[in-house]
């Protein structure tokens, strides 16, 4: 159950709260020190699954913990983006999408299993995550970043990016979902 990428998952689990507390700071290195954060405990992400692949290193543990870390990160920066009105009002749509798709996609894979249905990571999903953790640390900076950069609209931009593909691989996994359910239902 110890091992570096499990230690990886857990280490991201523990930098949600330093990432939120950053919320709190005023100024803007408060902001770069929370994405500097933020983009470690993304680059963990990572991490954790490649060694966990190629060092042979996975675990029920892992396979447990580790979405639940992802949604712990990315749910609480989401909530906090919103709650310290760093979101423009276009920027809490993609958002509200963003964090229903993830409660619906848990509560899929809760009855998958259940039924011990595994439902993998489509390299659609994988694309979705890149452009959420590229879209929230920018979104982190937001007006403290280089103003030629224009974080906000560009952090929002990326986030609408990132709830289209939510949508689309949302409704990829439901799809698939709903076939194991008729299924299910028969016996």
């Amino acid at each position: 159950m110890i091992n570096l990428p499990n230690l990886l998952t857990i280490a991201r689990i523990v930098l949600i709260p330093l990432v939120l507390v950053t919320f709190y700071i005023d100024g803007n290195t408060a902001r770069w020190i929370g994405c500097a954060l933020f983009s470690i405990a993304a680059i963990t992400d990572f991490f954790d699954g490649y060694l966990a692949r190629t060092q042979n290193l996975t675990s029920s543990f892992g396979r447990f913990l580790d979405p639940i870390a992802d949604k712990l990160l990315v749910s609480s920066v989401l909530l906090f983006l919103a709650a310290f009105d760093r979101l423009g009002m276009f920027g809490l749509l993609p958002a509200a999408v963003i964090l229903c798709r993830e409660i619906l996609v848990s509560g899929l894979r809760e009855f998958l299993a259940e039924i011990r249905i595994g439902m993998p990571v489509s390299r659609l999903a994988k694309w979705k995550t890149a452009f959420q953790l590229i879209a929230l640390p920018v979104l982190i900076v937001g007006d403290a970043g280089p103003a030629f950069l224009h974080t906000l609209i560009l952090g929002e931009t990326l986030l609408w990016i990132t709830a289209g593909l939510t949508l689309v691989t949302g409704y990829d996994y439901m799809k698939s979902g709903l076939k194991h359910m008729n299924m299910s239902s028969c016996e």
